[in-house]
Parts: C-alpha cells; sequence; structure tokens
C-alpha cells in the first residue's frame, strides 16, 4: 500500500524534512532500496550512504537534521520508527488483498465474521466461532468451534485453533501454529500399566499484540486455562504446555520448550533452545541465555539479571565455573 511521507510521518511520529508528498510503498535495506522504499540508519556513519542509494527517502536520528538529497523522516530512535513505518505500509498485504469469504472455505451459518473480516481458500470456520473485523484468516486454517479471535489479527495458512481459545485484537499467527490443543497429561494405572488421559477441558487466552511463530504449538489448559499476556512474541518451533501462565512482553526465542503449569512474569526473556521444567518461576525481567535449563520447581529471580547453563545460574557464576573446570583440567 502507497502511502505519501507526510502521512507516514504523522502516523509514526517522526519529523519530516523535505517533500511529504512523496509516495512510498515499502521499506528496505540500504543496498535493496528502491525510488519507493524507506531505508533507516542509526549511525552517522552511514548517513552518506543512505543518502546516495536508489531509496526515495530516509530514516534517521537527529545527526541528520539538515542534511540534503533525499526527504528525511527525523527520530531519537530510528529504529522502532522504521518498524513502525514498515508495518503501516504492510498494512492489509497479509494473506491477500480484498475482503470476504473465499467461495472455497467453509464456514458453519452460526460463525460471526465481522465486516471486513477475510476468509481465504479452504478454510475452515466451526460453529460458533466468532471473526473480528479486519481479521484475515488464511488458506487452509481450522477455526474451531466457539473460537474467539478479535479485531485486526492476522492468522497465517494452516493454522489449527481448537474450541475454547481466544485471541485478542492484533494477534499474528504464523503458519502451522497449532493453538490450544491437548495438554500432555496421563494418569498410570499401577495394576496394568496402562496410561490413561487426564481430562483436558481448559481453555486458552492470548491477550492483545501477541505474535506466535511458525509451527509453535501452545496447549490449553488442563482444567482452567493457559495464558499469554499482551505483547509477547514468540519465535518459530516453541512448544507451551497446559497451565503456564506468560505475563506481558515475554520473548521466547525458537525451539524453547516449556513443561506443564510454569509461571514467567512480565519482560522475561527465554533465548533459543531454553528448556524449563514443571511448575518453575521466571519472575519479572529475568534474561536466561541459550540452551540454559531450568529444572522442575525452581525459581529464577532478578529483574535485569542473566542466567545461563544448566541448570540456570546467573552469568558470571557459571562463567567461574568453567574457567575453574578448565583449570583443573590442565592441571590433571
Amino acid at each position: 500500500m502507497k502511502r505519501s511521507l507526510r502521512e507516514i510521518a504523522e502516523a509514526v511520529g517522526a519529523r519530516l524534512h523535505g517533500d511529504g508528498s512523496l509516495q512510498m510503498r515499502g521499506v528496505a535495506s540500504i543496498a535493496a532500496a528502491s525510488t519507493d522504499d524507506l531505508v533507516f540508519v542509526e549511525e552517522e556513519k552511514y548517513l552518506s550512504r543512505a543518502l546516495q542509494s536508489k531509496a526515495g527517502a530516509v530514516i534517521a536520528g537527529e545527526f541528520a537534521a539538515g542534511s540534503t538529497g533525499k526527504p528525511l523522516l527525523i527520530s531519537s530512535h530510528p529504529k522502532l520508527v522504521f518498524a513502525r513505518a514498515a508495518r503501516l505500509l504492510q498494512d492489509g498485504s497479509h494473506n491477500g488483498e480484498g475482503g470476504g469469504i473465499h467461495a472455497t472455505a467453509i464456514t458453519d451459518p452460526s460463525a460471526r465474521i465481522a465486516q471486513g473480516a477475510v476468509v481465504g481458500e479452504r478454510a475452515v470456520i466451526a460453529a460458533h466461532a466468532e471473526i473480528g473485523e479486519s481479521t484475515r484468516i488464511g488458506a487452509g486454517c481450522v477455526i474451531g468451534q466457539g473460537v474467539k479471535i478479535g479485531r485486526e489479527c492476522c492468522v497465517f495458512p494452516s493454522v489449527t485453533i481448537y474450541p475454547g481459545t481466544t485471541l485478542g485484537d492484533r494477534v499474528i499467527v504464523h503458519a502451522g501454529a497449532v493453538l490450544g490443543s491437548d495438554g500432555f497429561g496421563y494418569v498410570r494405572d499401577a495394576k496394568s500399566g496402562r496410561y490413561e488421559k487426564f481430562p483436558q477441558v481448559g481453555k486458552l487466552v492470548i491477550e492483545e499484540d501477541v505474535e506466535i511463530g511458525a509451527n509453535t504449538t501452545i496447549d490449553r489448559g488442563t482444567l482452567d486455562e493457559t495464558r499469554i499476556g499482551r505483547g509477547t512474541k514468540i519465535d518459530n518451533l516453541v512448544h507451551i504446555g497446559h497451565n503456564c501462565r506468560l505475563g506481558e512482553n515475554v520473548v521466547i526465542a525458537a525451539q524453547t520448550g516449556l513443561s506443564g503449569s510454569i509461571v514467567i512474569e512480565n519482560d522475561v526473556v527465554l533465548g533459543g533452545q531454553v528448556g524449563i521444567g514443571e511448575h518453575a518461576r521466571i519472575e519479572e525481567g529475568v534474561m536466561l541465555g541459550g540452551q540454559g535449563g531450568v529444572l522442575p520447581n525452581k525459581v529464577l529471580r532478578g529483574k535485569g539479571v542473566a542466567f545461563w547453563g544448566t541448570p540456570a545460574q546467573p552469568v558470571r557464576q557459571y562463567l567461574k565455573q568453567l574457567a575453574a573446570l578448565a583449570r583443573l583440567g590442565k592441571k590433571r
């Protein structure tokens, strides 16, 4: 979608220098930009390269004020403004243009699909499901009975959302994700040695502005609910078990696995391939490095403290232990 620089500047909170009528279509790197693309620079040493590029306009910090050669959007945080501009320019481009329900989609008569919503090819919308305004459901998705999806969500192709799941506004779910599936819960019969399934009848609630990566799976609660807090960002190939409760603005990198009944408080950052045992608690602001492991029932606390290793320890302590082991190996 093309938008004028003036419109972009007003929407993202940047100061415009130059021709505000210039139309922008997208964003790009400095090397790959074309005449209707925006680029950004965070450091003054890259400004000349951006001004000499093919880009139509440049987003830059205060150091660029007074520069000439291209229109500028000036901000104290150019990378954040660039991200907002990209989202603005991409608005409406996910899952195709236009609106309405594709002829091959199957929608139950009792489903409520709001004005401006899009349902793609071969998608299935089950009974009593609700799809909010301007939400886009991609090709081949299955939206289960009674599922509620808010406004301006984007559900990419081949996503499955089980009954009993609620998505807030502006949620993004990437292709292949499975939301609200049964948790991994069984009871063993001591006499026969067989495992019998424990009921998985809870719910999954995903709050506003959450993004869920491709092929990620999030289980419903066993008897209560699994909840993902507002603004949380989850990478590809992440698994979140039943009864987990994630706070707001949590960031989880790829291939992380959470067992059941884990609490992750606000602003926690989990690196790639982190593993956390059941009933553990990660308190507000903790950072856990890649391949870190937390044993069941353990608590990590310390806002702004970085942990690493298995079992996870503060980084300084962990590195001291590694150094001690290395010295011991040399002595031997």
